[in-house]
């Protein structure tokens, strides 16, 4: 199949204006993490985004230069934990808001283990993955990742904007009833 490549039309902003827009939007927070040769690693990030029910895939945008990307990229698995209100000091944890005072960040972190995948963080909605595919786009790399587990927290989202955690506070009943 073809891939489009149009010209880059040039940003007509400023830097900072394009940063304080992406500020406004709403992201729910996840920690991704992996694990095996290369390592275990885990960073909290806000990009993470479904790509395809049929075969499940989602994709995460990770800091090329960062230690979570490299290790992801060795490792050749990672998981999305979508983490729930109740956890906004482990989003904090992976940020590395704490690293200075901490050895480890998995430290004191209950996590969900799957045979021959990385571990996800309990209590969260998790996507266990293969990588699919690493894509380098200026100073991030898109990671797309075949999921081959899948566990729902049905918890409300932990959410991110204008540079604060906050809650999902709905404004109508859910449309379709959970799967059990």
């Amino acid at each position: 199949m073809p891939i489009c490549m149009p010209q880059q039309t040039p940003f007509q902003g400023s830097r900072q204006a394009f940063l304080d827009g992406m500020r406004h939007v709403a992201t729910s927070v996840t920690v991704v993490t992996t694990e095996g040769a290369a390592g275990r690693q885990g960073a909290t990030v806000s990009a993470f985004s479904s790509v395809s029910a049929d075969p499940p895939t989602v994709l995460v945008c990770l800091y090329s230069d960062s230690r979570i990307c490299s290790a992801v990229r060795s490792n050749r698995i990672f998981t999305v934990s979508v983490l729930p209100e109740q956890l906004r000091d482990v989003a904090r944890v992976f940020s590395g808001e704490f690293d200075s005072a901490l050895v480890d960040r998995f430290d004191g972190i209950a996590l969900e283990r799957f045979a021959g995948l990385a571990p996800g963080i309990g209590g969260a909605s998790i996507f266990a993955c293969t990588v699919a595919e690493s894509i380098e786009q200026h100073t991030h790399t898109i990671v797309t990742g075949h999921v081959a587990h899948v566990v729902t927290a049905r918890q409300p989202p932990l959410l991110y904007h204008r540079a604060a955690y906050g809650r999902f506070v709905p404004t109508q009943p859910p449309i379709a009833p959970e799967s059990a």
